[in-house]
């Protein structure tokens, strides 16, 4: 099987809006898109080697310690769902990405999500660097990812326009 971190941007398992996801206004809940994107990220860590093995047989993990969700196209039961992961920075102890979802089928943005995590040290609760073998192979995913362009919704702020 090939190595998913070899894809630029990387491609995580296709998933399903499932029934229970659909709010009263007969679309996938918002929650949802961040378990969506939760779960892409947990198949990017588990090959990273900062997933759930890890977390389990050593002091560290990864905590998110900001998010911004953009919600652009609605998603409803059974739409078959893509997410792709695209490094944009790390240093020693964050971590900095993006992801878009995309209706596998239709092929339109539905979402996008801008993430910055922290490796910290679950016993002290502070942040601690990666393991120096993580950091190489982000060294590695961001060389690749850099030829990637930067998403239009990156460093978006949250604000009312005034003079609209």
């Amino acid at each position: 099987m090939a190595d998913p971190l070899l894809n630029v941007p990387i491609l995580c398992p296709i998933m399903h809006v499932e029934d229970d996801w659909i709010d009263y206004n007969g679309h996938m809940n918002m929650a949802y898109y961040l378990l969506i994107f939760d779960r892409c990220l947990d198949f990017v860590y588990d090959h990273l080697n900062i997933g759930e093995e890890y977390v389990e047989t050593s002091n560290g993990s990864c905590f998110s310690r900001e998010v911004q969700v953009n919600y652009l196209q609605e998603l409803v039961a059974g739409d078959p769902v893509r997410v792709t992961f695209q490094l944009i920075d790390y240093d020693e102890k964050r971590l900095h990405f993006f992801q878009h979802m995309y209706h596998d089928e239709d092929n339109y943005l539905a979402a996008t999500s801008e993430q910055l995590a922290l490796h910290v040290d679950t016993n002290l609760r502070r942040t601690t660097p990666l393991p120096q073998t993580v950091q190489q192979q982000l060294n590695k995913l961001m060389r690749s990812h850099k030829a990637l362009p930067r998403p239009k919704q990156a460093g978006s702020q949250i604000g009312i326009r005034q003079g609209r």
